[in-house]
């Protein structure tokens, strides 16, 4: 049986709900250094403006809770603190106000260290995400697989659950995260079989942009088409601002988020005799930032005009240096083709 995003436990962080049907929510992390107060806040507030639902801070020292301090004073959405090692830091980020905190029970040390940070996770109301990387599993699950594999992953993720459940502590999150796509979408699929938590996706270390942005859908995407995860970060060697804009990409791609225009063109053809291509990219820039609700089709000619985009609201086709405008599959106006961008731009600011 599949854990799927609305049969998993759903806990909260902030104002924002994660698993147990709740919206797949999209993360980033900030990426300046730690200890500049200034450009975190401005980078979490790029962050916010963009969309992310929640953002991730590293903690590695003392000095770092005043970033933290500052960050809860000028954003509104769940700040995460990213711990490694010291449990101490875990329990001052909290006091501190952070909404959930990222560890890895097993390398913060002894029962009592663990038990520290539950209990005070407990008491404040948030979350722990456990974090499992291919490239931090314990020595022994290594020997015992031999090599980082999906089975090998899981059975980490399920050691530190126990960890926290050990102490009656279950706003639990679980990350599995890999370089490797085949891997990581294996992990998720057999942790979507044995554990009840809402799961966090990623493709860990998935690059720059363009092959990062590719990694991050095949697999974050196959696992959400079948109901796996509960929030998701695309990780990308970038602007973090890029990773929340594909990630709200990837959700309106596949209808788990809604709002926002909703392009669809044709790859064109020999058959096309307009600039389709500069017409489509100048459309996907002037409409990225409006909120309406609708699909918008930018066809090369009539074959794969308004007949075969008939389901969207408004689109153009192209003819011989002409097009046409249509709604719903009724053509409305037929222009030249230098008219055609700005004609339906006219149309889609009315609607």
């Amino acid at each position: 049986m599949l854990f799927t995003n609305d049969k998993t436990v759903k806990v909260k962080a902030g104002s924002l709900y994660i698993g147990g049907g709740a919206p797949v929510s999209v993360q980033s992390m900030l990426c300046v250094p730690v200890h500049d107060i200034e450009r975190n806040v401005e980078q979490a507030l790029k962050l916010e403006a963009a969309g992310c639902d929640i953002v991730r801070v590293t903690v590695p020292d003392k000095e770092a809770l005043k970033t933290v301090e500052a960050l809860k004073k000028n954003i509104k959405i769940p700040l995460v603190a990213d711990i490694h090692f010291d449990y101490r830091l875990a329990i001052d980020s909290v006091l501190a106000g952070v909404d959930k905190v990222r560890i890895n029970p097993g390398n913060i040390g002894s029962d009592d260290r663990v038990k520290a940070v539950a209990d005070t996770c407990r008491k404040a109301g948030i979350p722990i995400r456990i974090g499992v990387n291919s490239g931090s599993l314990e020595k022994e699950i290594l020997a015992r697989y031999g090599s980082v594999t999906p089975e090998a992953m899981v059975e980490s993720g399920l050691y530190h659950i126990s960890l926290l459940e050990k102490f009656d502590f279950t706003d639990i999150v679980l990350s599995l995260k890999s370089s490797n796509t085949g891997t990581m979408y294996k992990a998720y699929e057999l942790a979507a079989e044995k554990c009840r938590y809402p799961l966090h996706l990623g493709v860990t270390e998935a690059g720059t942009e363009n092959m990062g942005v590719i990694k991050s859908a095949a697999g974050i995407g196959g696992l959400l088409l079948r109901g796996i995860g509960s929030t998701i970060r695309i990780s990308l060697t970038d602007d973090p601002v890029k990773e929340v804009e594909a990630g709200i990409k990837l959700l309106r791609a596949i209808d788990l988020r809604q709002g926002g225009v909703k392009i669809v063109s044709c790859p064109t053809c020999g058959r096309t005799e307009i600039d389709l291509i500069g017409i489509a990219k100048k459309a996907e820039e002037e409409l990225k930032n409006i909120n309406k609700d609708i699909t918008v089709a930018i066809m090369g000619c009539v074959v794969n005009g308004p007949g075969e985009a008939s389901a969207a609201d408004i689109g153009i086709a192209g003819g011989k240096n002409c097009g046409v405008l249509f709604k719903k599959g009724e053509i409305i106006k037929k222009l030249p083709e230098e008219k055609l961008l700005g004609a339906l731009l006219e149309e889609i600011e009315k609607m």
